[in-house]
């Protein structure tokens, strides 16, 4: 198998609440992965402060001088009008593209007629909404993470069709993020109200699990987002994923063990990885019943 060498791979923002040493550590290891693609920012909570603008945009300049493109993330919940003059800021850096998470992004950065990039928190998926935001500066979408193969593939026949040459990019491996709430659920847990949280996210690096009364994991609580309990993984489909037409896949930022997932996808898109042995137990929980067209919890080797 070979892949198109346009097919790149990026690495998302960090969805989690880390430490500004963890963050330069992260970065500094990132600059020397092969991922082409480099998404910077806090696009969960605007009360995790350590990292401010100025801190993004010189970890950006770095990661731009190792060749990589750099965009910034927008906040996807904006809930104040302290969110709204960041986001302001955010979108008038003057040296990144910058990925709209939330309509409020989108209005900024139409009106000042700059480039964007569509996150998937914005939920395209037809021809005629991908249309508009071409129309508007949109370079680069993102497929909502539930939409299942057969979807995303007749939605990019759909957009060929009608001359949508904006380039696809797929979330391929991580926490897959489902919802965002008003309510900080970390917080909650550790009985504190939201406006005094004392970051006590920044004690889960992961995120917190959560689990049914059957002690089934069910979700990752990261603080007002919720997130699949499980980790995608796709890194066996990237053959099919490019057929398709997605021209990037991303992988979500884990604390742990990130540069052997940067270098699997890799190995897999140079037709590399070997396939999967049905009879090899998973190493780590797998979800990716969504790409299947199946329930989301669910994985393809435990599916029929």
């Amino acid at each position: 198998m070979s892949i198109n060498p346009t097919f790149k791979l990026s690495l998302g923002p960090v969805l989690f609440y880390w430490t500004r040493d963890r963050y330069a550590d992260f970065y500094r290891d990132a600059a020397d992965w092969p991922v082409e693609i480099v998404y910077l920012g806090e696009s969960v909570c605007s009360r995790r402060r350590d990292m401010k603008l100025d801190d993004w945009l010189g970890i950006g300049r770095e990661l731009k001088e190792s060749g990589k493109q750099v965009v910034l993330s927008s906040q996807t919940l904006i809930e104040s009008e302290a969110d709204l003059r960041d986001l302001r800021k955010l979108c008038d850096n003057g040296e990144l593209m910058v990925e709209a998470n939330d309509q409020s992004a989108l209005q900024l950065l139409i009106a000042a007629g700059l480039p964007f990039v569509a996150g998937g928190a914005l939920n395209l998926y037809n021809p005629a909404a991908i249309s508009v935001l071409a129309q508007n500066g949109m370079q680069r979408w993102n497929a909502p993470v539930e939409m299942s193969r057969d979807d995303l593939a007749r939605l990019l026949d759909d957009c060929h069709d009608e001359g949508l040459d904006q380039t696809c990019e797929l979330f391929a491996y991580g926490h897959l993020p489902l919802a965002w709430s008003s309510r900080c659920f970390t917080a909650r847990r550790y009985q504190k109200p939201k406006d005094r949280c004392q970051f006590v996210c920044q004690k889960h690096p992961e995120g917190m699990t959560l689990r049914s009364k059957e002690s089934q994991d069910i979700f990752t609580l990261n603080g007002i987002q919720t997130l699949s309990s499980a980790c995608q993984d796709l890194r066996h489909e990237i053959g099919d994923i490019a057929n398709i037409g997605v021209g990037v896949v991303r992988l979500s930022p884990r604390a742990e063990g990130m540069s052997d997932v940067v270098a699997a996808f890799d190995a897999a898109r140079r037709g590399e990885l070997p396939l999967p042995d049905p009879l090899t137990l998973v190493e780590a929980d797998i979800c990716d019943g969504y790409w299947y067209g199946r329930p989301g919890m669910s994985h393809r080797q435990t599916v029929s």
